[in-house]
């Protein structure tokens, strides 16, 4: 067993615990809004941005923390980090005046200095260097301040955790996600998991970009894997290539999880230790 493996099993209970958190601290409808991060917490900030966007919460923009424009007006800006310690987030916040709020799991921690507010998520906290709960239960947070209704979604991973995996996914010898509106954050998470946990070739694109050229890599054996709606004939032109497509009817997030269950399966099948990635450390800091 690895710390990986529990930590995307302790996801249903783990949000139902992030539901409960307060919102208060977090952005307000009506407020400009910068969300900033890296890695996963970028493309968690990507997801948030979009959906506060589309509820009708204000202007929101995501960047990668080292991108942050910092001369740019904003109301609030909110920082998605793990640890609390990551360089390009704790440099973005010290340099701009506008007022802040941080989402973290380690508050004890320079993040709690850096910026004028915190929001802990002690209990989602990870010991593997992959990351799944924290970033996962802190949208589930971010989505139920801007009004989303998730009370069945912890039942939702339940099952989706109870569910074999397919050999077509497990079997692959590429993975390519595919997202619209908010899903192109999961999109690039899910990417990113395959990549960090196994060593695997992996893209992933706005769906309608695909067919501007990502689409001649299907293959079979290939898996091109779609977070929310397919786009109208998407389905069926990448069934043509051969490649395996992958698609869900429930909430995407609870298609995330299905995506590190693969992550976590692949990796042990190539005798790979998610804990510990080539490379990797569980958070980045720069001398």
């Amino acid at each position: 067993m690895t710390y990986l493996r529990d930590e995307i099993a302790s996801q249903p209970s783990v949000w139902e615990r992030a539901l409960e958190v307060s919102a208060d601290a977090l952005p307000a409808a009506g407020e400009r809004v910068a969300v900033i991060g890296c890695g996963t917490s970028y493309y968690m900030a990507q997801a948030y941005a979009a959906l506060r966007e589309a509820a009708g919460h204000g202007e929101t923009d995501a960047f990668a923390a080292s991108e942050f424009p910092a001369s740019r007006r904003y109301d609030r800006v909110l920082a998605l980090t793990r640890s609390g310690t990551t360089t390009e987030v704790l440099a973005a916040l010290a340099n701009t005046a506008v007022p802040s709020v941080a989402v973290t799991a380690d508050p004890a921690t320079p993040i709690s200095s850096a910026a004028d507010a915190v929001v802990a998520l002690e209990f989602a906290d990870e010991k593997s260097v992959v990351q799944t709960r924290f970033a996962t239960s802190a949208l589930v947070l971010l989505r139920a301040s801007v009004g989303e209704r998730l009370a069945g979604l912890p039942a939702a991973a339940t099952e989706e955790l109870a569910t074999p995996l397919p050999s077509e996914l497990l079997d692959a010898e590429q993975w390519t996600f595919l997202g619209t509106g908010w899903t192109i954050g999961l999109a690039n998470e899910a990417a990113l998991k395959l990549r960090e946990a196994t060593q695997s070739w992996t893209e992933s694109y706005y769906a309608m970009e695909y067919r501007h050229g990502p689409i001649s890599i299907a293959a079979p054996g290939r898996v091109v894997w779609v977070f929310g709606t397919a786009p109208a004939g998407l389905v069926d032109e990448v069934r043509r290539t051969g490649a395996h497509v992958e698609l869900f009817d429930g909430d995407p997030l609870v298609s995330l999880v299905r995506a590190h269950r693969v992550a976590d399966a692949v990796a042990e099948a190539r005798g790979l230790d998610p804990d510990r990635p080539r490379n990797l450390d569980r958070s980045v800091i720069l001398g």
